[in-house]
């Protein structure tokens, strides 16, 4: 914007460049309890988490649940916690991936874009981060919530929660989100690299590989999420992108909570059942995570291969999320590049 016209006392106004905002889930400032505490607060009290009315949930998660969880659950983050950086694996590595990103579109597209990051729940927030983009001259930002599939309690929330940051904004940037990537080739031969370079490390080959998504309620799937649709269609395209047949790749859901049915079948329970009918070597993959956290990192390679071993499981190998590995850079890239189509050249 010009300031010849504008008169002496006018305000500065700084215009003129595109902001991309990457999200996602979000983590605990520390694995001590009141940081504990306050994250699951948040986390829990998302209507799109836990969809319960508040008169029957808030009482159960303040009286009860938040008593006690952030106890269990800092004892996992501190399992896997990053002492030397004083954080999460999720932060390191959403870092990691935030630079990579950034000198990957400034490549392709100069400083006038600029790159960051945010977080659902805890720190850097969605709203903090758009304000800064909007202070630094965004008048138009990409929002892409890094989860390649859709579900309600993930990418809905975090557009939800990018509205209302826009919500508290003068001059409202003109917004993007940007679509789900399930299907994209990009991701899937990524996908299918990682696991081909992580067997490839190994002396036997699997009996099976399990893509193990995060869980929902399947009450969520009949009331219109395509969540599990999208899965199930992301572990087709990986199947068929190692050539493997039907019976070598397995679909199964994992972090079920509460007294619901939550989608089928259940990592937990399908990895010993597998042991059980003789299936001695797995492979477990997380195609709906885009950076390793407390699922990957403690949930599976802690309860969900002891599972297996106890039910007699041999060889459980675990294949690493995308993280920052180049393939994944320069498949987000492009899913940033196709999204900034008439903004930039």
């Amino acid at each position: 914007m010009t300031t010849e016209h504008m008169p002496a006392n006018h305000p500065k106004v700084t215009m003129g460049k595109i902001g991309v905002l990457l999200a996602n889930l979000g983590t605990p400032d520390s694995y001590d309890y009141w940081p504990m505490r306050r994250y699951l607060g948040e986390f829990l009290s998302d209507k799109r988490v836990i969809d319960y009315p508040s008169w029957k949930w808030q009482p159960l998660l303040q009286l009860i649940i938040l008593s006690k969880r952030p106890f269990s659950s800092g004892a996992a983050y501190k399992s896997i916690w990053n002492e030397e950086a004083g954080e999460s694996p999720l932060m390191t590595i959403t870092k990691a991936q935030t630079a990579a990103i950034r000198n990957a579109v400034q490549e392709r597209h100069g400083e006038a874009v600029m790159v960051d990051f945010c977080m659902r729940y805890g720190n850097p927030s969605t709203e903090s981060k758009v304000r800064e983009m909007v202070a630094q001259g965004c008048n138009r930002i990409l929002f892409l919530p890094l989860y390649p599939q859709y579900a309600g309690a993930t990418v809905a929330t975090a557009n939800d929660q990018f509205f209302r940051a826009l919500m508290k904004e003068k001059w409202q940037p003109t917004a993007r989100i940007a679509a789900p990537y399930f299907d994209e080739p990009g991701y899937i031969s990524a996908l299918a690299e990682s696991v081909t370079k992580r067997l490839s490390e190994m002396e036997e080959q699997p009996d099976v590989l399990v893509c193990s998504y995060h869980g929902l309620p399947e009450r969520y799937l009949h009331e219109g999420d395509p969540y599990h649709c999208q899965c199930q269609k992301t572990t087709r395209l990986l199947r068929e992108h190692l050539g493997w047949g039907e019976d070598k790749v397995v679909t199964t859901f994992q972090s079920q909570f509460g007294p619901e049915e939550w989608l089928r079948p259940y990592t937990v329970e399908h990895v010993a059942e597998l042991a059980r009918q003789g299936k001695k070597k797995i492979a477990v993959i997380s195609p709906a995570f885009s950076a390793d956290c407390i699922e990957t990192l403690e949930e599976i390679n802690e309860e969900i291969r002891e599972s297996f071993e106890e039910a007699g499981g041999e060889t459980f190998t675990y294949v690493p999320c995308l993280n920052d590995d180049p393939a994944h850079i320069a498949l987000l890239a492009d899913v940033i590049g196709t999204n900034l189509m008439g903004w930039v050249d």
